[in-house]
């Protein structure tokens, strides 16, 4: 029986991957599989696996089919943690497919992989599933 593992994300500079995920999300590096092209990422708390990344040679996509949604619980807390990131080296991404009042902000990471933001409070007031 097969089951989800983690999500992969490719990157171009896996040390720095490294330092903008751990910081981003509170995980730390493990040394299970790590390599020069490979790092497995998990909760601190000792959970288990969160994330993967990989070296890629391709480019990030501009409108990725997946990507990450992190949530926020309030909008305050969506604001806060998108300067965190944004300090950490993520960017704001000129999206042009946001929804009238959207509870989420697209993000790029230092690779310039897409990601959102998500205002949990917001979606739950608008009777949406988080993102939609």
């Amino acid at each position: 029986m097969l089951r989800l593992g983690m999500p992969v994300i490719g990157v171009t500079d896996v040390p720095r991957a490294v330092a903008f995920w751990t910081a981003a999300l509170d995980l730390v590096a493990t040394e299970e599989r790590a390599s020069e092209t490979w790092r497995t990422l998990e909760h601190a708390d000792g959970s288990g696996r969160a994330l993967g990344l990989l070296r890629s040679a391709s480019p990030a996509e501009p409108r990725p089919r997946v990507h990450l949604d992190l949530f926020a619980g309030t909008r305050e807390e969506q604001r806060s943690e998108i300067e965190r990131l944004t300090r950490l080296g993520a960017r704001t991404v000129d999206w042009d497919s946001y929804p009238p009042d959207p509870d989420f902000v697209v993000l790029a990471d230092p690779d310039d992989n897409i990601f959102c933001v998500v205002d949990l409070s917001h979606a739950a007031e608008a009777g949406a599933r988080p993102g939609d």
